[in-house]
């Protein structure tokens, strides 16, 4: 007997965000519980497209959590889980494998939440990466330091961004801080330093296959913005142009190889100034931070959360498709404020699609036909915000919510 039950749709976040892809969900008549952490219980959540919510405490260990879920899977037959950050890529892994429900499982997790793990299996597939060693046994990472010229990074394998990232000078430099993290010293990988123009490129993945990329590149690369503050900005490439279109199949084979079956990826390329080389620097299955979707948007009118939540719906079937893609540009600036609120009114050029609204930032949205226009106007904007605007944190350790 066919079932006509509704989708439920389990989605799990400790950051605020994904509140389109719930309402999509709901959109489409699917039923949607949040599991989220108890400091967010007064979040903006789109609470008209949930018929549940769970708070849980802070640092609840994984085995818990596959508790509670299991208990509530005994009320409600759960259908899809969805991880909406980065963060809880693991858990939602953990309970489908517990659950035996479709989707992502741990070991294809990691290719995407551990950057050692990503790094060997892209250089496995033949993708240019800077030469990199685990940091695991002393006597690899002597003959890589003595092989591979400085200066390196030490990266967390599963952080984001550029969140813990240490740039070591020189070999008597890395032994201290490698004393210092002691038993986690396995939880890092060490990575050749490559100066170059960073680029991202967020897709939309379907079955294995890529049906959306958009390719942008950053004013300044992400580490320099989180380790020296300044302002952040990124914008959409020449369509058609060589960096596109090389992109936009180093793309297709990076999702390829870490076998991305179905939702949205953001992955990081750096163009090097020495041999102009792409080298892949890592991929996240996630929707991009710092308003990146709502610039793909305003260029496209493809929002990243509502087909990620269209293809989860589908779940296969081929028959859903994108809307039409419009090939104009966009870009984004964004900054710390001094201020609370800061008042961006004196920026009114018509490109000016959408202005940010958040506590202690500044930060617009842009869109053009013309592809000349946004990268001119986010480099004045850019030197305006830094006098206007800036305010400069330490960089963080760990992730804020």
């Amino acid at each position: 007997m066919t079932d006509f039950r509704p989708l439920t749709f389990l989605c799990i976040t400790t950051y605020e965000k994904g509140q389109e892809f719930m309402r999509e969900c709901k959109r489409k008549a699917c039923r949607v519980i949040l599991v989220t952490a108890e400091k967010l219980k007064d979040a903006d959540w789109p609470r008209e497209s949930l018929d549940d919510t769970f708070y849980l405490p802070e640092d609840i260990p994984i085995g818990d959590i596959v508790k509670a879920v299991t208990h509530l899977a005994r009320s409600h037959k759960l259908d899809r889980i969805v991880a909406l950050d980065e963060y809880d890529m693991e858990t939602a892994a953990t309970l489908r494998e517990h659950l035996r429900i479709p989707g992502m499982g741990l070991t294809t997790m990691r290719y995407f939440r551990d950057k050692l793990a990503m790094r060997m299996r892209a250089l496995d597939r033949n993708l240019r990466v800077p030469d990199f060693v685990p940091v695991v046994n002393h006597g690899d990472i002597r003959y890589y330091i003595d092989h591979v010229q400085g200066p390196w990074v030490l990266k967390p394998r599963q952080e984001a961004s550029a969140i813990g990232i240490k740039k070591i000078q020189a070999p008597e430099d890395l032994w201290p801080v490698l004393d210092q993290l002691g038993d986690q010293q396995s939880s890092f990988v060490l990575e050749r330093f490559v100066p170059g123009d960073v680029y991202h490129v967020d897709s939309v993945v379907s079955e294995n296959e890529v049906v959306f990329a958009n390719v942008s590149k950053y004013g300044k690369p992400p580490m320099n913005v989180a380790q020296s503050g300044g302002v952040f900005t990124t914008f959409t490439v020449l369509r058609g142009s060589k960096d596109d279109v090389e992109l936009q199949q180093i793309n297709r084979d990076l999702i390829a190889a870490l076998g991305l079956l179905r939702g949205v990826a953001h992955a990081e390329f750096i163009r090097a100034h020495e041999d102009r080389n792409f080298y892949f620097l890592e991929c996240a299955a996630r929707v991009g931070g710092a308003y990146i979707n709502e610039m793909v948007e305003a260029a496209t009118g493809i929002n990243l959360w509502r087909e990620w939540a269209h293809i989860e719906i589908a779940g296969g079937d081929s028959s859903s498709k994108l809307p039409v893609v419009r090939e104009e540009y966009a870009g984004v600036i964004l900054s710390l404020a001094r201020q609370e609120n800061p008042d961006t009114s004196t920026y009114n050029d018509p490109e000016i699609c959408l202005r940010i609204r958040k506590h202690h930032h500044a930060g617009l949205v842009l869109r053009s036909a013309d592809p000349a226009r946004i990268p001119a106007l986010l480099e004045n904007y850019a030197q305006r915000f830094a006098e206007d605007f800036l305010a400069i944190a330490p960089q963080r350790d760990k992730p804020t919510a």
